[in-house]
């Protein structure tokens, strides 16, 4: 069974004349240990599949699993804690608190769930540790660099043996040294076990991941049962 596994999903916005399809029967599923890229053009519903993927917005219709709970029969106290303790998430403009230092940010989400600060602060120092910004932690967030910066975020991600880590255009505002960075600590952290989704326009970056699927006009393309276009579809090549 996959880790993350989405089922026919669609995703509508409006009505009448002003419907629109974000996405159209959505089937992807990603095994823990797998980086799963996604791309494709502006507007293709690719940052709705991911909120969708973790429980931070409901389908119009389909069905999202995480280890094999249906996410539609949860409640909302049981979305919340699912998203303190299993999933972790990853935003292109980072999402950081300027008011706290990056070893508070990253201990953010267990303090949250009821965790001592004094243990919350252990943890999170031993993640920036793992990430080489041990040196940063007591830095605020404009005190670092972009790159600093998004690897405090990823951090704030994985804390607490999170299982499923979905970012979206990760690299985004980063040059292409940082935005390999970020994506060689993504593959990294699949190693450990996680199941990770990335949104990226950038084909290179994509490459590192195990797999790249392509999203058009709501639907994935390239997936079995579907027939690509010639040319439609990145080449990705996992990087060694």
């Amino acid at each position: 069974m996959s880790y993350l596994e989405v089922h026919g999903v669609s995703k509508s916005y409006g009505a009448g004349a002003t419907l629109v399809h974000a996405l159209s029967d959505v089937n992807l599923s990603v095994d823990r240990g797998h980086l799963v890229a996604v791309m494709g053009p502006s507007g293709a519903g690719k940052s709705t599949l991911l909120t969708i993927a973790g429980s931070l917005e409901e389908p119009t219709s389909g069905e999202v699993l995480i280890d094999g709970a249906s996410l539609q029969t949860m409640s909302h106290n049981d979305k919340a804690r699912l998203r303190r303790r299993t999933v972790g998430y990853v935003f292109q403009e980072f999402n950081l608190l300027a008011g706290l230092t990056a070893v508070e940010n990253v201990c953010l989400p267990l303090e949250l769930d009821g965790v001592s600060a004094r243990k919350a602060r252990t943890a999170g120092t031993a993640v920036l540790e793992e990430l080489g910004l041990a040196d940063r932690a007591a830095r605020y967030p404009d005190e670092l660099s972009g790159g600093e910066r998004q690897r405090v975020a990823i951090a704030r991600a994985l804390i607490g043996g999170r299982h499923l880590l979905l970012a979206d255009e990760p690299s985004g505002s980063l040059d292409q040294a940082n935005g390999e960075a970020v994506m060689r600590i993504l593959v990294a952290a699949c190693k450990k076990g996680v199941a990770a989704v990335v949104v990226t326009h950038d084909a290179h970056l994509a490459s590192f991941a195990d797999r790249v699927v392509f999203l058009r006009d709501g639907r994935l393309v390239g997936q079995p049962g579907s027939t690509p276009s010639p040319g439609s579809l990145p080449q990705a090549v996992p990087q060694p």
